[in-house]
């Protein structure tokens, strides 16, 4: 049984089972997240179902703590709502949709019970770069269609603002000077990579205004490969809702490409090409659901998201030898963790059957190929794309530190190479310059 309360009448409701006939498998998802008391797996008469409760009372740390604004982008309740209300099928006709709602309780002690559709697809951490790519096609179709859509009183604004509020001042920003002595950086994080993250702090305002200001989409906002799972021939399921908001054109997609290698899907060197195939794929579908709007406003909202990572540095020392797989940045992506709220990453897989328990992946496909990507007269990233060593990605808790490290330092490098694009991208486009210049 779980940890937190759960009533007869809720089991018998959605199994048909008294609770003592039930199993309940607990699922992985990030302790620190104060909107999810638990995950679990619940079998019995022959039906799975997933339970998450949702909590406003989970002590924490207060960059993870439930938020009782319906604006907020911790706000305790939104998933409840978007299920509720049907906002989270808006996509289904375009070849994404959410798990099934089964039931939601209002429990007596305030905490909220959501039973779902567990899901038996592949999730997207196993997936291969055409399936990606795919997927973001679909999104673009999706984004493009639907829009900014109907706006509703709990809907997240300014959600990057939250999510990096609490990374970027004094003593919480984690750049060590030490930390950038310590070997495993030393080695693996490529020369100039620390001037250009604090480049990007520095810039923090200019991005989150500047992403602000581009055109609006409704935005899952949480979309990394840990929250996406097949959903037969043409169609992806998308997990985990409690961010859902306004986001800008081109947001979404760079959450998922950053997280397919910060959540080790895909090895980085496989960055570049995807990120460039999934570009593409993306505008494709834009232009496929009638969007007319100009792609280079997309482009910038593609590189300024990379504000979103602004918190990661190197780690301080302490934290360097025991670091988890999944990286332990301000949002600890990484793992394929379904049902954990709005900040449950990392983990294995916490929802979908028995293919999504962080399988190996098969590396390849025509978009992993690490080209040079140029937009607008500059370079997206060429990147380093040699390894030292085979590189086999199979989930959370299987690679070394030093590879984990050497992973995060080419991300990082390219993420300063989205940084870099958009300050030239954006002054071209009627934006002021960067405070650091172009």
């Amino acid at each position: 049984m779980p940890e937190v309360a759960v009533a007869d009448a809720e089991v018998r409701e959605v199994l048909g089972v008294p609770p003592d006939r039930a199993e309940f498998e607990p699922l992985p998802h990030d302790p620190r997240n104060g909107v999810t008391a638990g995950v679990w797996r619940v079998t019995g008469g022959g039906r799975t179902a997933v339970l998450k409760v949702l909590t406003r009372t989970k002590e924490t740390g207060v960059a993870w703590a439930a938020s009782n604004d319906p604006r907020h982008g911790s706000f305790w309740r939104r998933e409840a709502y978007v299920h509720r209300s049907g906002l989270a099928r808006v996509w289904e006709g375009h070849g994404i949709r959410a798990p099934r709602l089964l039931e939601c309780v209002e429990r007596p002690d305030g905490d909220v019970a959501l039973w779902l559709e567990d899901v038996p697809g592949t999730p997207a951490t196993a997936w291969s770069p055409d399936r990606h790519v795919e997927h973001v096609h679909r999104l673009g179709r999706a984004q493009g269609a639907v829009g900014a859509g109907e706006d509703h009183p709990w809907l997240s604004e300014r959600f990057l603002r939250d999510r990096t509020a609490g990374d970027t001042t004094g003593a919480d920003h984690p750049d060590h000077d030490e930390a950038w002595r310590h070997p495993l950086v030393r080695r693996h994080f490529p020369p100039g990579l620390r001037a250009d993250l604090a480049r990007l702090h520095h810039d923090r305002e200019w991005f989150l205004t500047v992403m602000e200001s581009l055109p609006r989409a409704l935005s899952h906002l949480d979309h990394r490969p840990a929250n996406v799972v097949s959903g037969g021939p043409g169609t992806s399921v998308l997990l985990d809702w409690a961010c859902t908001g306004d986001g800008a054109l081109g947001e979404d997609l760079g959450t998922y490409l950053t997280d397919s290698v910060l959540g080790h899907s895909l090895p980085a060197d496989e960055l570049p090409g995807l990120a460039k195939a999934a570009y593409d794929a993306y505008l494709h579908g834009l232009r496929a659901s009638g969007w007319r709007g100009d792609e280079n406003l997309v482009r910038l909202g593609l590189c300024a998201s990379a504000v979103k990572y602004v918190g990661l540095t190197a780690l301080p020392p302490a934290q360097a030898d025991d670091e988890p797989a999944a990286h332990g940045g301000p949002m600890a992506h990484g793992g394929a963790v379904a049902h954990g709220g709005p900040a449950a990453h990392g983990g294995a897989v916490a929802h979908g059957g028995p293919a999504a328990h962080g399988e190996a992946v098969a590396h390849g496909g025509p978009a992993a190929h690490g080209e040079a990507v140029v937009h607008g007269g500059s370079v997206a990233h060429s990147g380093p794309t040699v390894h030292e060593e085979p590189v086999a990605h199979s989930g959370p808790g299987a690679l070394p530190v030093g590879l984990r490290y050497r992973e995060r330092g080419l991300t990082l490098a390219f993420l300063a190479e989205w940084a870099a694009e958009a300050r030239l991208l954006a002054p071209r486009l009627g934006f002021p310059p960067a405070p650091s210049g172009r």
